[in-house]
């Protein structure tokens, strides 16, 4: 489109139609008006976009830069808006106050620094900003009031926040910082005065904050023939989500059927968001459908609903029928394939999302990334992803990719380092044998006041258990619950009983097996408290947890197998018969051992005793031939 007129009737042809712009084409317009210095229909138009790319953002930026729009206050909200630039934004504000008759301060001004100070919780200079607005009579506007409420809740000062508001403004304040007894004193002081913004504001910020009573409150408000409106269902949809109760949202569906309401997109979009995370894929295809709703929302929610229930042959579906993908709608096919653990897909996706978008992967897609390159221990990808910056997530790939080195690299270079940080690090050394290094982390974690949780734990012990570090081992294990207050878990458990068993300390184990609360007992610590009693070759104490084991996981063939091993061990034969003989009967099936290696941007993946590999000549000829090298030198006759 190279003249005003095509771009006119480009659009009047598309509104004709009843069809919506692609991004495209609407960045064009965008442009086209822009250049013709019709900055108010490029804004118009930009204000009406369902979705916006990085180009659509430029596009109107550019035309209010050429419009001579990009003020003192433009600049100003800038600064503001970014982490980051706060110390501009108070040196801009400090030159516009030395030139102040020259530059001039406005409403708009004083409501950016209020937001400012209350984004640092800065209550003294947001009490002087407020004087100032009041002595200029800046103060009254809704825009004012409500950047004054953000700013006095935000720095606690709720006192101020009720002199200065209405009731419902006042309630808005009390539900955002989570005050819902303030808000409910609040909601029924002077009652008679609460119209339908107090009751959805109430019932928003209980769904919000994933209460049950935004459900009673909707029923109190028909009980009081106060009228429901489109804020109302959507807050309801909201909290029946958060609860995943199937029956109580379609009720909300059908009240919002009756109010003839099921065509405003909030509400759409609710419904379909609804359905999927209570795993009705049915109702949410069928809302897609009949409204063909193409928000990311709405979309993502569909990808995220199939992926959670394995299908995803319908999230790519899904996800192939938009013509143009945002960051959202992408986050979530690389989540879903990363749940199922779908390394291989991951890898093919982002070779995909690398050749078709312009945009730089965010966190969560490197994410996503990373942790296949952890999985499959693929290194030469991973190092790929180095450049993106993502600190833990590459601490956490180099070091099951088996190189600690540069995992000790990237940690060493962060500075301020989070108890995540820490743990994964920890983790790291106590995978590879490096006891002593995780210990001395773990003291350097203690020295910078970062508080441990139950993964630092699980983490030390893992370390302790390939020394045989017993009373250190006892030692962490006692100070979750006598010092930080931290109720062992079940891997905590099992780690303590592996970790006596590798010691020869079996009564110490049966005392810990005997303490853990029945409840507590599952398959993961009756089962290392049988390799306890294979390293130490004691099948009576297996009698005793083997009836609760195979309770538990009677269909697993591997707890057989580990129930024969231990007998085995001692040499007794008809034990080991006999839970053969049961795994038989039951026909439990042991997976077959699996290992892979990712090689020429593929990953390849070998069973146990499986010869389907397209080059299985050649690697078994290759084994043969180390297997003959390995008997001459260890002098072996085969």
């Amino acid at each position: 489109m190279r003249s005003l007129k095509d771009g006119h009737r480009c659009q009047v042809q598309s509104i004709k139609a009843g069809l919506k712009l692609r991004i495209f084409t609407s960045n064009q317009l965008i442009n086209l008006y822009s250049n013709h210095g019709l900055t108010r229909e490029a804004q118009s138009l930009f204000d009406e976009m369902p979705d916006r790319n990085v180009f659509s953002w430029n596009a109107i930026i550019s035309g209010h830069i050429k419009a001579h729009l990009v003020t003192y206050n433009s600049m100003l909200s800038g600064y503001v808006s970014a982490d980051g630039y706060e110390s501009d934004a108070l040196e801009l504000f400090i030159e516009m106050l030395r030139d102040l008759y020259k530059i001039g301060i406005d409403e708009f001004t004083l409501t950016t620094m209020v937001n400012l100070f209350a984004k640092l919780s800065m209550l003294s200079y947001g009490r002087q900003v407020h004087s100032y607005m009041v002595k200029t009579a800046n103060d009254k506007s809704k825009f004012a009031v409500s950047s004054l409420i953000n700013m006095y809740s935000k720095c606690g000062s709720f006192q101020a926040v009720s002199d200065i508001v209405s009731k419902n403004s006042m309630l808005a304040a009390c539900c955002r910082e989570g005050e819902m007894d303030l808000a409910l004193r609040l909601f029924w002081r002077e009652n008679e005065f609460n119209d339908t913004v107090s009751w959805n504001t109430l019932i928003s910020g209980f769904a919000q904050n994933g209460y049950e009573e935004s459900l009673k409150l909707f029923v109190c408000m028909l009980h009081n023939g106060v009228k429901c409106n489109e804020h109302t269902f959507a807050s309801l949809l909201s909290a029946c989500t958060g609860l995943r109760n199937l029956k109580l949202g379609k009720e909300i569906h059908a009240c919002v059927l009756r109010n003839d309401l099921s065509s405003n997109p909030f509400i759409e979009s609710g419904l379909i968001d609804f359905y999927c995370k209570c795993g009705n894929m049915k109702y949410a295809e069928s809302i897609h459908l009949a409204n063909r709703i193409e928000s990311s929302f709405s979309i993502t929610s569909m990808i995220v609903g199939y992926s959670t229930q394995g299908n995803m042959v319908e999230a790519r579906r899904i996800f192939y029928s938009l013509a143009e993908k945002n960051a959202i709608i992408w986050t979530a096919l690389f989540t879903g394939y990363m749940k199922l653990l779908k390394c291989k897909a991951v890898f093919q996706l982002f070779s995909e999302f690398r050749s078709k978008e312009l945009m730089v992967p965010v966190g969560l897609i490197l994410v996503s990334m990373l942790g296949a390159c952890a999985l499959q221990a693929a290194l030469s990808p991973g190092k790929q992803i180095h450049g993106y910056k993502m600190t833990t997530a590459m601490v956490d790939m180099y070091s099951k990719c088996g190189s600690i080195t540069y995992a000790e690299k990237v940690f060493q270079q962060v500075t301020e380092r989070d108890s995540i940080l820490y743990n994964v690090m920890i983790a790291g050394y106590a995978h590879h044998g490096h006891e002593n290094e995780a210990i001395q982390l773990f003291q350097e974690m203690m020295e910078k006041g970062v508080r441990p949780n139950t993964v630092t734990f699980v983490a030390l012990l893992s370390a302790c258990q390939h020394c045989g570090l017993v009373d250190l081992g006892e030692s962490f294990f006692n100070s979750m619950t006598n010092k930080y207050n931290i109720l062992p878990e079940i891997d905590h458990y099992a780690g303590m009983i592996d970790l006596y068993g590798r010691a020869n300390q079996l009564e110490k184990a049966l005392s810990l097996l005997k303490k853990i609360p029945i409840e507590q007992q599952d398959a993961i610590i009756l089962g290392a408290f049988l390799n306890a009693c294979r390293l130490n070759k004691n099948a009576e104490l297996t009698k005793e947890v083997e009836e609760n084991l195979l309770k538990i996981e009677g269909n697993n063939g591997a707890r057989y197998v580990q129930l024969a091993n231990v007998y085995a061990a001692e040499g007794n034969w008809a034990e080991m018969g006999r839970i053969r003989k049961q795994m038989r009967g039951k026909e439990a099936k042991k997976f077959a051992g699996c290992s892979w290696i990712y090689l020429d941007n593929g990953v390849h993946i070998f069973t146990s005793g499986d010869r389907t590999h397209r080059k299985a000549y050649s690697i078994y000829s290759m084994l043969a031939c180390l297997n003959t090298v390995l008997y001459e030198v260890s002098g072996v006759i085969c």
